[in-house]
């Protein structure tokens, strides 16, 4: 699970979001020379026990510019899948203050996003499956069903209008979500989501609720391999 791929600001509150561009080419170059299978989530479910032992789906929720600018050159070097989650209306919005009324710091408003034409463009590229995070980076447990439900039928519309591809996959925002939000998103026709429990599924995973491993700006190349090793944090 990624964020941004880009370099750090001074003082930033939000910097563990920010994996440095050098940095995820280590991260990348380093998965393939170990002969992992990269796929995005669609494919990670299409074939599941049917995989390469080691096989690794890279996500990036939200939809910042960077994806396309930083890390897309990188997954097109070596030939890298990955899955983006986007937020349809992700403009001049800062989501952070949904999870927590007093993030309002702006960070994440100010920070460049994917416009309709590039989430179009990597739909495109065979690289990138585009995944939804919701119309509005909602978080989900302040919602009533009706809302919660527009959330989730309604991003995944308007993306399979704007990139000509089924969008099946989702990602639950903030990693926040209930029962009721897994079966909602069900109805809405999702096939897989994510979330933002750390961990690697085993041969019976419940794909509405699969982990993953978060990579964080701050993270050495030796805390990530332990992590793909063991799906946490040491000591965590």
């Amino acid at each position: 699970m990624y964020h941004m791929v880009r370099e750090h600001i001074d003082g930033a509150k939000f910097n563990k979001l920010r994996v440095k561009p050098a940095e995820f080419e280590k991260q990348v170059a380093w998965m393939k020379a170990q002969g992992f299978h990269f796929v995005t989530m669609q494919e990670l479910q299409d074939n599941w026990g049917h995989h390469p032992e080691k096989t690794v789906a890279i996500t990036f929720d939200d939809g910042y510019l960077d994806n396309l600018e930083h890390a897309y050159p990188i997954l097109e070097k070596y030939q890298a899948k990955a899955t983006i989650y986007v937020v349809v209306d992700r403009h001049d919005r800062d989501w952070s203050t949904y999870k927590k009324a007093h993030h309002n710091s702006g960070e994440l408003a100010r920070e460049p996003k994917l416009n309709d034409e590039q989430v179009a463009f990597l739909a495109r590229s065979g690289l990138v499956e585009i995944g939804s995070h919701t119309l509005t980076h909602a978080n989900l447990n302040k919602l009533d069903d009706e809302a919660c439900l527009a959330e989730l039928t309604e991003s995944k519309q308007q993306l399979q209008g704007l990139t000509g591809a089924a969008v099946n996959s989702f990602a639950y925002p903030f990693g926040i979500y209930s029962a009721r939000d897994v079966q909602l998103a069900q109805q809405a026709g999702y096939s897989n989501a994510v979330t933002t429990v750390e961990g690697i599924d085993g041969l019976k995973p419940d794909f509405m609720q699969l982990q993953r491993i978060k990579i964080s700006g701050k993270d050495s190349m030796f805390a990530v391999k332990l992590r793909l090793k063991l799906g946490k944090r040491e000591g965590s």
